[in-house]
């Protein structure tokens, strides 16, 4: 499936700003199943980009520098992809919970996807007793991991609700599990809190949906926006594998991974500081358009 994505941020000030740095992660990764053909990203009114340093995890970082006063602001990013990416199938040879969280933590491989450094709680997903503890009768020791991790999401997806008013951006999990309700970030979170819990290497990914589904297809929640799952790693044979709790489904050719990382904080699309005074206002659209 080839994809044309065009994510667009707006910020209007209700005063002018005199100073922005940001840093955008934006630009898709190559990785396994998908390719990024061309990139392209527009910044209205102007501004210095140079690439910088992903202090965590798996991302491009770019950093824009405005030096000039304005009242708006506008981020246009444009890729276009290439995803072949078949729905994994769990096998009775999968490692087994207890397995992968042993060979994770002798693990000596220092890269940004060391399954060691995705064991643990991070800053935005600490240790929660009660999330753990609902998610344990899924994911026993001696059962297999991506068995256990599709019938947590698909737990998470019946059993809570879709609800964008029911939390934000910095909502803890706890909230969130407590209220049985919010957006993907949440349930990736919530996800993620009780598959560390158990021992089991996960990672937070960021990135889109396909917007529109295909012919006789239910259209799936969290297009129009960037959306949130859950990275499980499998072992060396399988790797890492995304399961979407949001839907209660696998990642396959409907999703497009742009960051990897422990949480939101390590790869959130925009962040950094700007010196004004006054409100602002965001906007953001997303379109993932099939090409073939």
């Amino acid at each position: 499936m080839r994809y044309a994505i065009r994510h667009v941020t707006r910020f209007d000030y209700a005063e002018t700003v005199d100073f922005a740095r940001c840093n955008l992660r934006l630009q898709p990764i190559d990785w396994p199943g998908q390719r990024v053909e061309d990139y392209a990203l527009n910044v209205t009114p102007g501004g210095r980009t140079a690439p910088a340093r992903a202090q965590a995890g798996l991302a491009h970082v770019t950093r824009l520098v405005l030096d000039r006063p304005t009242r708006e602001l506008e981020i246009e990013s444009v890729a276009h992809m290439t995803v072949d990416r078949p729905i994994p199938i769990p096998e009775p040879s999968d490692p087994t919970i207890a397995e992968v969280g042993a060979l994770a933590r002798a693990s000596r491989d220092l890269s940004p996807l060391s399954p060691a450094a995705y064991c643990y709680p991070s800053p935005r997903i600490p240790v929660n007793e009660a999330i753990a503890a609902w998610c344990a009768p899924d994911l026993p020791p001696e059962r297999g991991v991506l068995e256990a991790a599709i019938e947590l999401a698909r737990r998470i997806q019946r059993e809570f609700a879709f609800d964008p008013t029911a939390t934000l951006v910095d909502t803890p999990p706890a909230e969130a599990f407590a209220k049985r309700g919010g957006v993907c970030q949440d349930f990736a979170q919530i996800m993620l809190c009780g598959l560390r819990a158990a021992g089991v290497p996960a990672a937070y990914a960021s990135g889109y949906l396909r917007t529109l589904p295909p012919p006789g297809e239910a259209r799936l929640v969290g297009a129009d926006a960037t959306h949130a799952w859950v990275l499980v790693w499998a072992g060396e044979a399988r790797g890492w594998v995304g399961v979407d709790p949001t839907n209660g489904i696998w990642m396959a050719e409907d999703h497009v991974i742009v960051a990897i990382g422990r949480d939101y904080g390590d790869i959130a699309p925009i962040d950094g500081i700007v010196l004004g005074s006054g409100a602002q206002d965001m906007h953001v659209s997303v379109d993932v358009a099939p090409q073939d």
